[in-house]
């Protein structure tokens, strides 16, 4: 692995966790504006959103993330990129934007039918977002962002049969993530009489999605051959077999009803697809650009790589604080009756529990553990000149920012410092 692959690296990996998690996030308005205006379908609409408003705009960080990366280890193909799906792109915007704008609004009013267009502009933008970015992947993918300042067409770039595919798949899978995570929330939270719902909807999304998959195989076929080839019989085929087996693994999971494993199969399906795109297309970054020709000098690179390692420090734990705080139930939302018989959602404030370490590892011996895995990791990236020693670095920093996470995180969860 070059220096000049691994911000692609953190780039795919910020992908993938902001499609599992603000994937859920859009699909979960789906679900809202979908439920039937019945006291049932009530309780449909408040578990999803009270399951979604504490984490939505952290979920959007990856988003962030993704492009900060690319806009800085990749400059001149983030500026083809950003010109020539500047349409697409902003429409993604947008949709993120109301989408937010709809947890503010939704708070601040009791009215059954102002609460009725807030859900609909929510759903319409969580429609138009997932399926913005996925088409723009397919352009991507299909080489139609061409190198250089807007040398793309503004619409028929994105607005083709594979992006439009990859587009509806993307709506669809956010659907079919968005149902299997309420599934086990509405366990976790007790209302047992909302999981069979939740799990009927998971099931048919899920299955869609992998009838739309298959589907898709003749739309790359025709639209991108090139793609289909690598996918099929290249070096994206490994990643497509364990998509597959993940997906049916998971579908099986739900119709188990063991939720929380189908969490991290979908999760699993998901990277796998991302996984495979990657290895279909490298080392070609745009038509006529590869990865290393796109790449910002060597210089600027380490100095990536070693701000997105440090940013880990402070990212993980974070996130994972209040994903654990969340899926604990500690900032769940307290429901009140106003007049309409409309529930809106008034936050409780957040008990801090105290924490066990993770996986069985000492904090202290963590502490030293990721220490020696900086310090050798940055080594290797910046002192080597060799492949196979950059490869040793982005180990030893991933290795690091997991054992840091581990002897983190529960001192951060019981009040206390981290060990040194």
């Amino acid at each position: 692995m070059a220096l000049a692959d691994v911000p692609m690296v953190f780039i795919l990996v910020g992908l993938v966790f902001y499609i599992v998690l603000a994937g859920a996030d859009f699909g979960a308005a789906l679900w809202q504006v979908t439920a039937p205006r019945t006291p049932a379908g009530q309780r449909l609409r408040d578990l999803a959103h009270d399951a979604m408003a504490p984490v939505w705009e952290a979920n959007h960080v990856w988003l962030i993330f993704v492009l900060t990366v690319t806009w800085t280890a990749y400059p001149a193909a983030f500026g083809s990129i950003a010109s020539t799906l500047a349409v697409a792109l902003s429409v993604a915007a947008f949709g993120i934007i109301v989408r937010g704008a709809a947890y503010a609004l939704s708070s601040g009013t009791a009215d059954p039918r102002e609460i009725r267009r807030i859900d609909q502009a929510s759903a319409i933008s969580s429609f138009l977002t997932p399926f913005a970015l996925g088409a723009c992947i397919g352009a991507l993918a299909t080489g139609r962002v061409p190198y250089g300042n807007a040398k793309g067409d503004l619409f028929s770039s994105w607005l083709n049969p594979t992006s439009i595919f990859i587009g509806v798949l993307a709506v669809v899978f956010s659907a079919y993530l968005a149902a299997v995570y309420l599934s086990a929330d509405a366990v976790r939270h007790g209302q047992h009489d909302l999981v069979e719902p939740f799990r009927r909807r998971a099931l048919g999304a899920g299955t869609l999605a992998g009838a739309l998959s298959v589907a898709g195989l003749v739309v790359l076929h025709d639209d991108a051959h090139g793609l289909y080839r690598d996918l099929v019989a290249g070096a994206g085929l490994p990643a497509v077999i364990v998509s597959v087996l993940a997906g049916a693994a998971t579908l099986g999971l739900v119709a188990r009803r063991r939720f929380e494993p189908a969490r991290y199969g979908a999760a699993l399906a998901v990277t796998a697809i991302v996984a495979g795109w990657a290895l279909a297309q490298q080392p070609r970054f745009l038509p006529g650009l590869t990865i290393e020709q796109a790449a910002a000098p060597h210089d600027a690179l380490v100095a990536i790589i070693v701000a997105v390692v440090g940013g880990a420090i402070i990212l993980f734990p974070s996130l994972t604080l209040l994903l654990r705080l969340t899926l604990g139930g500690h900032l769940l939302h307290a429901g009140v009756e106003p007049e309409g018989g409309e529930r809106r959602a008034v936050a409780e404030p957040a008990r801090a529990t105290a924490g066990q370490p993770l996986l069985g590892i000492d904090t202290g011996l963590a502490g030293r553990i990721a220490a020696a895995c900086l310090v050798g990791g940055v080594g290797f990236l910046t002192v080597a000149e060799t492949g196979w020693a950059h490869a040793i670095g982005v180990v030893l920093l991933l290795g690091f920012v997991v054992v840091g996470f581990l002897g983190a995180v529960p001192a951060l969860l019981a009040g206390e410092p981290p060990a040194n």
